[in-house]
């Protein structure tokens, strides 16, 4: 039985490409198509397909937050990122707010389909052209002593997000949010959460 796949697209050419390469494996099955973020929290609330492929920049929304409502209303889809870019920080932001995998769209339509499968599986697939200082950054953070929720609630204020923001775009609660920020300051030594984002940039870590 195929796995049906739902592709989120703004650029019709790109939507219309990725279905044929789709179609080409009798695995997967399109079973529709969104060119927004709120079209696609609508169209998968009404057709719960098995994966969904998103574009990382959307006109609308922006990933993490389509994420978030992709995940409220078909928590089981897996959802894999797809950009033009190497855009190494959108990229993990959309990781980090529960996509099971991000892909760049130069990717052969064999890798392509390979790649929507072993997510299917279970896998967390990234291009490693995406995330190419994973480990230095790995490094900094044991360094650092913080931990990966800790770096992720930092790394969302240093894009300037409220703590609000940051519990909408991570699933946490705003109490939760606010104590991995006082643990990261006490382990950065930072007084204030501007000091501690200009430590951790530092370190090697933003």
């Amino acid at each position: 039985m195929s796995s049906t796949v739902l592709v989120v697209d703004d650029h019709p050419v790109v939507r219309d490409g990725v279905t044929m390469l789709l179609r080409s494996d009798p695995s997967l099955a399109i079973v529709g198509s969104a060119e927004s973020g709120h079209a696609a929290i609508e169209r998968v609330a009404e057709l719960c397909p098995d994966l969904v492929l998103l574009d990382l920049r959307l006109p609308d929304m922006l990933a993490p937050e389509v994420i978030a409502g992709l995940r409220r209303e078909h928590p089981r889809a897996k959802i894999v990122v797809f950009t033009a870019h190497g855009d190494h920080q959108g990229v993990v932001a959309a990781l980090e707010a529960g996509a099971n995998g991000g892909l760049l769209k130069d990717v052969a339509g064999t890798d392509l389909t390979a790649a929507l499968r072993r997510v299917l599986h279970g896998e967390r697939v990234v291009d490693p052209r995406i995330m190419p200082d994973d480990g230095e950054r790995s490094n900094a953070l044991a360094r650092s002593g913080l931990t990966r929720r800790e770096y992720e609630v930092l790394r969302l204020a240093a894009q300037g997000k409220t703590n609000p923001e940051i519990a909408q775009a991570t699933g946490l609660t705003r109490n939760t949010v606010k104590t991995y920020l006082q643990s990261a300051l006490h382990k950065l030594g930072a007084r204030n959460r501007v000091e501690a984002i200009g430590k951790a940039s530092e370190a090697g870590l933003l």
